[in-house]
């Protein structure tokens, strides 16, 4: 039996809440919204590079998302010390240049875990606080981070909305 991506409910933000629970509702619409592009396809489906010679597919973009995850909640604003997901020095587009078909249920389970651990990590972080890229050292408010998840995820659910549209035709809202 070949694995597909299961279906998944996006669950609409709420009007009105504090600042905090605005952002999380946010966060986890455009996760949610990505998965949703995903939804029904094979692990051929979603590795299918769309524009060539892009490596860019919906398979690559889960992975780069559960990294994106890893890296700035996990160890950036809760301060955890992992490594990557799929990058490398000597492969730091791993994420999506690796991407492989066979490995789409693995794929979006490391996924579902990624998202998870992060949420559990900044579950009682107030959003002034701040935590240091591992790199630069760079300081960043949790409220920072998560406005610039906010950007990464509506920028790639923008090619997930292309790439989904080029493998069967169909479109989201």
């Amino acid at each position: 039996m070949t694995w597909t991506a299961p279906a998944v409910e996006r669950t609409p933000v709420p009007p009105t809440g504090t600042e905090a629970a605005q952002l999380r509702a946010r966060i986890a619409h455009q996760r949610a919204t990505l998965l949703d592009r995903c939804a029904g396809l094979n692990g051929e489906q979603l590795a299918r590079r769309a524009i060539p010679p892009s490596t860019l597919s919906l398979l690559g973009l889960v992975r780069h998302l559960a990294e994106v995850e890893r890296g700035w909640l996990r160890t950036t604003a809760a301060g955890e010390q992992l490594g990557y997901l799929y990058c490398a020095t000597d492969n730091p587009d791993g994420d999506f240049d690796d991407a492989r078909p066979a490995d789409a249920a693995d794929d979006f389970a490391a996924y579902h875990r990624e998202t998870a651990a992060a949420d559990a990590a900044i579950r009682d972080l107030a959003l002034d606080h701040e935590g240091r890229h591992p790199i630069t050292g760079t300081p960043y408010a949790l409220r920072w981070i998560y406005l610039h998840l906010l950007e990464e995820y509506a920028r790639h659910n923008g090619h997930a909305d292309l790439l989904r549209q080029c493998v069967d035709g169909r479109t989201g809202a």
